[in-house]
């Protein structure tokens, strides 16, 4: 493994995003309209619900932190697109570069990209809104990493899917935080749902993260066990994820699907 060829997908994304307005922008500006949008709900909720639960906390805290697993999920996708969209994918793995070398290029590349956002988050957050992360105390951290592990494993997983069905399955990539968020409990506890999707949220590492930030919010503790399963859940996901990109890669090598890489469906 060689630290150059990482290092160069790394600088070739820097360089991307130097020389484009329009790749700059989304960035932050998507985050700046959640923190807003959400932060002025909270505050409304706090107007007119009994004093006893700050909504602050319960539902800002949520948004941030969805938004962070957002951004490091689809850092992780936007890097494998651009090669998509400039037809250079085949032009890359033409190259020296190992499978392991361009998906740790594609993490390390969502991890720059999504400090910018977390950065403009947390400014608007706590300057404007008052959100202080005191109430989370350490659990923040193990809350970050289990997002952090998901947010790689899906984006991994996306490009997979991606790769193996061509451009034309970019609409499966992008509603999938939708589709997660229902089970993922961001704004309710996971009583709410019927018993068939707490089955399946359960085995949704973020379900843990928001049912714990609610339970601490309201001035509970956090046993230790969830968040450590979820932990481990995310990290099989992560390894499944790049298991699965490796075995596309090779079907598409083997099959000659990557030399035929086009807009259309592979087949």
């Amino acid at each position: 493994m060689s630290i150059h060829r990482i290092y160069a997908i790394l600088l070739r994304q820097f360089y991307l995003i130097r020389g484009s307005f329009t790749r700059m922008v989304p960035l932050f500006i998507w985050v700046v309209i959640d923190i807003v949008l959400w932060g002025f709900m909270s505050r409304y909720l706090n107007s007119v619900v009994p004093a006893g639960l700050d909504f602050i906390p319960v539902i800002l805290g949520a948004v941030l932190l969805w938004d962070f697993f957002l951004r490091i999920m689809q850092g992780v996708t936007m890097v494998f697109f651009e090669d998509v969209w400039s037809r250079n994918f085949l032009n890359i793995f033409a190259s020296p570069l190992l499978i392991s070398e361009y998906i740790i290029g594609l993490v390390l590349s969502s991890i720059a990209t999504s400090c910018v956002g977390v950065i403009m988050m947390l400014i608007l957050a706590t300057g404007f809104f008052g959100l202080s992360f005191a109430v989370y105390g350490l659990m923040l951290v193990p809350f970050i990493f289990v997002l952090f592990l998901f947010g790689i494993a899906m984006g991994v997983l996306g490009c997979a899917v991606v790769l193996r069905f061509g451009p034309a399955a970019e609409w499966l990539i992008w509603p999938l935080p939708a589709l997660i968020a229902p089970f993922a409990g961001v704004f309710y506890p996971l009583s709410t749902l019927p018993p068939w999707m707490q089955i399946i949220a359960h085995a949704v590492p973020p379900s843990y993260v928001f049912e714990s930030m609610r339970v601490m919010a309201s001035g509970g503790s956090v046993p230790l066990a969830p968040l450590l399963a979820s932990i481990t859940l995310a990290a099989l996901y992560v390894i499944l994820a790049c298991k699965f990109f490796t075995a596309t890669y090779r079907h598409a090598v083997r099959t000659g699907l990557i030399a035929r890489y086009s807009a259309e469906n592979l087949g």
